[in-house]
């Protein structure tokens, strides 16, 4: 059992401080709620901040992932975090991936770590095991988390003037959303998220700073700053994949987007029009009934329903359309089972999901990987909580690969300059934190 020690803190630069002093350890993850920079509350919210630092052991199976999660969490009955790549959705469906892999990451991560650290409503709780470290040297360690680093050397200019290309130019995009408007009009498909990569091969620049920029530029209530070996996502999603609370499951799928305005007036108006607009309220619509689907598959017989449609909740640079479906869990269902019955999450896939995800395939050209994933943690009751992983640059510091993707749901309705637009709206959160290196 871990023991603890509590402090209080109000420490505006404690993300900062953890990671610049974090930076000698190859895996942790930090999760940051940035509830103090959101216009509203999310009554299902657990931690102002969590982190998981330094591995005891972890798992990177290679198949029966969802399985070998819950045998890990049987076995160790104690704190997980790490990820689930989009491509695991191979082993759920007859689909397979020929698409470049640019950034190599593991397409399953769990460990389990040998500190916790939790921030809420400015009490800190530092969690160790007792059989790995002593509590004196567990109050040293906390110290050195908490010292007053030495901030990080901003990249000069040159440094970031990197070669940063798009995928594909504007007309291919838009020749490929008319692709996915023929796939809707024959029926194939109701929607479909279709995305698009923006990368370098080689880009050398501090991983803290870039998303640390990316934090104050879009804080967001699922950002993760995740490290693995060679590897980090530098996450600013504002979206929840999935969460447990005792047998109560929680989904909050984002379709529909908006800038905000330029005064309080402006940004009202452009807030309901997005309320209102039958375009985004058609694909939010069509994600809300997948996504009660696959809750459906594991709930306990009428417990899954929409507590929120429609619901749009205002973040720093964006309006975003939230909508949240809820379900109580068969006593019998493994928790695994639930995350894996709605993976990937519709609001990245399409509807029908599995063809979507084969048109994904055939117009995409590189693999998703963690992008459309999820990052997050298991508790040791079993609970847990994952995000959907946009918004997030992915970063392989030994090739110097970098790597984003926006997309946007494409319908019957859809008009392609519009979308190409919200990707780059999308998009503009990463530019900033890049300092706009693209050529």
């Amino acid at each position: 059992m871990r023991h603890s020690i509590s402090l209080s803190l109000n420490q505006e630069d404690l993300v900062s401080k953890l990671l610049n002093n974090l930076k000698e350890v190859s895996v942790y993850c930090v999760l940051n709620s940035n509830k103090d920079s959101q216009d509203h509350s999310d009554k299902y919210h657990r931690y102002d901040l969590l982190a998981g630092i330094e591995v005891l052991e972890k798992i990177t199976p290679e198949t029966n992932s969802f399985e070998a999660v819950q045998n890990f969490y049987l076995e160790k009955k104690d704190w997980l975090f790490g990820h689930f790549n989009y491509d695991l959705k191979d082993e759920l469906e007859k689909l397979s991936s020929s698409n470049h892999d640019r950034l190599g990451i593991p397409p399953l991560y769990f460990f389990r770590p040998k500190y916790v650290l939790s921030l809420n409503d400015h009490i800190l709780k530092f969690e160790y095991l007792p059989e790995y470290t002593g509590e004196t040297e567990a109050k040293k360690y906390l110290e050195n988390l908490l010292r007053t680093s030495i901030k990080a050397t901003r990249p000069n200019e040159n440094e970031l003037k990197t070669d940063i290309r798009s995928q594909v130019t504007e007309q291919v995009y838009l020749d490929r959303v008319k692709i996915i408007k023929e796939h809707i009009q024959r029926g194939d498909i109701y929607e479909m998220n279709y995305c698009t990569e923006f990368f370098s091969e080689k880009f050398k620049v501090d991983p803290v700073e870039i998303y640390l920029r990316l934090n104050q530029y879009s804080p967001m209530p699922f950002s993760a700053f995740y490290k693995l070996p060679d590897h980090y996502a530098l996450c600013g999603s504002p979206e929840r994949f999935i969460a447990k609370r005792k047998d109560k499951i929680i989904s909050q799928p984002i379709k529909g987007t908006a800038r905000r305005g330029t005064s309080e007036q402006d940004d009202m108006r452009i807030k309901e029009n997005l309320r209102t607009d039958p375009k985004e309220k058609a694909e939010n619509v069509m994600i809300v009934d997948l996504v009660r689907n696959d809750l459906s598959k594991t709930a306990q017989k009428g417990s899954v329903i929409v507590e929120e449609l429609f619901a749009v909740k205002s973040f720093k640079r964006l309006h975003q359309m939230i909508s949240t479906i809820t379900s109580h869990h068969k006593p019998e269902i493994n928790f695994t089972d639930i995350i894996r019955h709605a993976f990937p999450m519709g609001s990245m896939t399409g509807a029908p999901k599995v063809r979507a995800m084969q048109i994904i395939e055939d117009l995409e050209q590189t693999k998703r990987g963690l992008y459309s994933g999820s990052i997050g943690y298991i508790d040791p009751a079993g609970d847990f909580d994952f995000n959907v992983v946009i918004r997030t640059i992915l970063y392989n510091s030994t090739s110097g690969a970098l790597s984003f993707m926006v997309g946007s749901a494409i319908t019957a309705n859809s008009d392609p300059e519009a979308e190409y637009k919200e990707c780059l709206l999308k998009a503009e959160s990463m530019k900033m934190a890049l300092r706009k290196s693209f050529v």
